[in-house]
């Protein structure tokens, strides 16, 4: 065996120096070696292996005239004035360290310098064992060459996998108890560094996103997911658009029975040069099944669900203004995620879908690229660069965020998130060929070890959700689209 941080080099000896060095003051060491024949005595005594690093007290290396069995006890001493002792067990080769404490070794000392005349005292013979193993030959740390000499830069640079294990340790302690603290969401960031034009109205777009939370859980195929569909085929219709919605039947996890699912697609100016996908899904989960205490309750679905279908609704009032040039569609996927039970369950069925409709049958006019809106209605809003977007649609999400730095929205935070998250720009990037990106803050509602968890919960409510960051998204979206304009 080798100790991680040192040169490699018989364990023992390492451990003895590495010990020494750091300040331990108590090490002993037997092992079953070749019999070591003692100055005093007529027949030797064979040691079994024994290790302690002492805690306090007595110190010492002391054999007696029986069988040691293992033992092993780590901790720390202070004695002051400990002396540290080197010696070489013939036959094996190992160097091994003793330490006893000033009396013990007065005493050794007072025996070996008795003169010859005078009769041994019993309390030399107590400690006759002792004064025995100077008879073992020793290695001196004095004895040693000049290069072997081990100062303070040398026990440095072997400590450091030490000191930065100790720092990884305390960084990620900071992490667990600074970076989870709950600010509390009467607090919510400063998504922007000036106003958000007074068109693109905070309280209308909450308006939306409660209006619908209010139709309860909207699973694909659910009268509350038809109500919804009939609420915005009529909304999107006022706002100039025309409507339709794309069925098709899929089987039910549980019961296999066949289940209608039906994208909502609503097009503004569909003979325009330059057409873009505006897309979120307005589905919920079943169940909130990541909900510790109440895995089967009811899932409202007010960020994963609501807030993308709420920002296109909000961003649909400017829709009228687009330049001469730029049309778009808002596409609402069913069925992104009826999954009752994870790893057997498909998530992306309505998206997947209608790219493969899209691939065999493409519009006169096909999609310059598409923005996926999902799970933006955070208080805490802090959209990252997503992986797979970035994979697929580097110059579309470098673009918006680019937009997002000349408007002063600070939600657009120009990182790039460590985890790749699925989502439904998958399919449109994969299958249909769609330039997608993904504006999707996953950490909800914030990261954290000790932050609290919304996604896929009880707590994904409007209460948790900020009418700011829904028209923070929406302002920074139609720019872009307004800047595509002639490109």
């Amino acid at each position: 065996m080798t100790v991680g941080w040192k040169r490699k080099q018989p364990a023992i000896c390492g451990l003895s120096r590495r010990l020494t060095a750091i300040g331990m003051t108590r090490f002993e060491l037997a092992t079953s070696a070749p019999p070591v024949q003692r100055s005093n005595q007529a027949e030797p005594h064979p040691v079994v292996g024994r290790i302690s690093l002492g805690v306090g007290g007595k110190s010492g290396f002391r054999t007696t005239n029986s069988t040691e069995t293992g033992h092993l006890s780590l901790g720390w001493t202070g004695l002051p004035g400990t002396i540290r002792r080197r010696f070489f067990v013939p036959g094996n080769g190992i160097s091994l360290m003793t330490v006893s404490d000033p009396a013990a070794s007065r005493q050794q000392h007072a025996m070996k310098h008795r003169p010859a005349d005078r009769p041994a005292s019993p309390s030399d013979s107590e400690n006759s064992s002792d004064a025995a193993m100077t008879a073992i030959p020793q290695r001196s740390a004095t004895s040693r060459p000049e290069s072997q000499r081990v100062g303070f830069a040398g026990r440095l640079r072997r400590s450091w996998p030490l000191l930065i294990f100790g720092i990884a340790i305390g960084a990620g302690l900071g992490i667990y108890f600074l970076g989870g603290s709950d600010r509390g969401l009467d607090r919510p960031l400063e998504l922007t560094l000036r106003p958000i034009p007074a068109i693109y109205s905070p309280e209308r777009a909450m308006g939306y996103l409660e209006t619908i939370c209010d139709f309860g859980p909207r699973p694909t195929g659910s009268e509350a997911m038809k109500r919804q569909q009939e609420f915005l085929t009529d909304f999107f219709t006022e706002n100039g658009a025309s409507v339709e919605l794309q069925k098709a039947s899929i089987r039910h996890p549980l019961t296999g029975e066949a289940v209608e699912m039906a994208n909502l697609i609503a097009s503004w100016y569909p003979d325009r040069p330059i057409r873009f996908l505006l897309c979120a899904h307005y589905d919920t989960r079943p169940f909130p099944d990541r909900d510790r205490k109440d895995p089967k309750g009811v899932f409202i679905g007010a960020n994963d669900g609501a807030s993308g279908v709420a920002a296109w609704m909000e961003m649909s009032h400017q829709f009228s203004s687009l330049p001469a040039d730029v049309g778009v569609d808002v596409v609402l996927f069913d069925a992104e995620e009826f999954v009752f039970s994870e790893g057997r369950d498909d998530y992306f069925l309505g998206s997947t879908h209608f790219a493969q409709q899209y691939k065999m049958s493409p519009p006169a006019v096909g999609y310059r690229a598409g923005v996926l809106l999902d799970m933006v209605g955070d208080r805490e809003l802090q959209l990252l660069y997503e992986r797979n977007s970035l994979r697929y649609a580097r110059d579309v999400t470098k673009s918006i965020w680019q937009t997002a730095r000349r408007l002063g929205v600070r939600a657009f935070v120009p990182r790039t998130r460590m985890q790749d998250i699925r989502d439904d720009h998958l399919p449109l990037n994969q299958i249909a060929g769609i330039p997608t990106t993904d504006l999707i803050d996953f950490d909800y509602p914030r990261p954290g070890f000790r932050a609290p968890q919304y996604w896929h919960t009880t707590e994904d409510v409007p209460e948790k959700c900020s009418g700011t960051s829904l028209a923070a998204v929406t302002w920074t979206v139609h720019q872009w689209l307004v800047e595509q304009s002639g490109k």
